[in-house]
């Protein structure tokens, strides 16, 4: 009566999760990873990009700053 019962569907999920993983590993197979050079290039151009976007938002910050700085007293 007061005996609890494993659902029916624990097998079916355990057999879910296994194809599910295995699908993700045939998927990471086929993924075409960067060589350690392409790796570093990219890396750098990136770190390039953010400084000089950086820079320029520096600027219009400031230049607004100065702006409004100058338009409220």
């Amino acid at each position: 009566m007061g005996e609890l019962k494993k659902p029916a569907n624990t097998q079916r999920q355990k057999e879910k999760a296994t194809e599910y993983f295995r699908g993700v590993l045939s998927e990471l197979k086929k993924v075409h990873w960067p060589s350690r050079r392409q790796l570093l290039t990219y890396t750098v151009v990136v770190f390039i990009a953010v400084a000089i976007v950086s820079i320029l938002m520096w600027i219009v910050d400031s230049g607004l700053s100065a702006a409004l700085t100058k338009l409220l007293p």
